[in-house]
């Protein structure tokens, strides 16, 4: 019986102190992002993970991180990427990205 107490007192010590953690390095990462850009409201949205249109890539990339596929073509006018995320197969993706000359222009996305 004493160490079944001693397994659960170490787990909630673990949780605490990871949980801990985890909210240092988010409150750190949203420091770092208000320095990047100096707008509390575009750092929250960056923090909830979300996309939108005319967001810059570089936003992108703080938002979602690095996509796991790029497919890229250069016309006369412009340059269009479409970054692929969350791969559900091969050349399957739940998320696709289009961005034309740097921003955000549209994106395609499975349930």
């Amino acid at each position: 019986m004493e160490w079944l107490f001693l397994i659960v007192a170490v787990v909630i010590v673990w949780a605490s102190i990871s949980s801990h953690l985890t909210k240092k390095r988010r409150e750190a990462r949203r420091a770092a992002l208000l320095a990047k850009y100096d707008d509390p409201k575009l750092v929250e949205m960056i923090m909830r993970r979300m996309f939108w249109q005319g967001q810059t890539q570089e936003q992108l990339l703080d938002s979602l991180g690095r996509p796991a596929d790029i497919d890229e073509k250069v016309l006369k006018t412009k340059t269009k990427e479409i970054w692929k995320y969350n791969q559900t197969g091969k050349n399957r993706f739940g998320l696709r990205i289009t961005i034309e000359n740097g921003l955000v222009v549209g994106w395609d996305q499975k349930d």
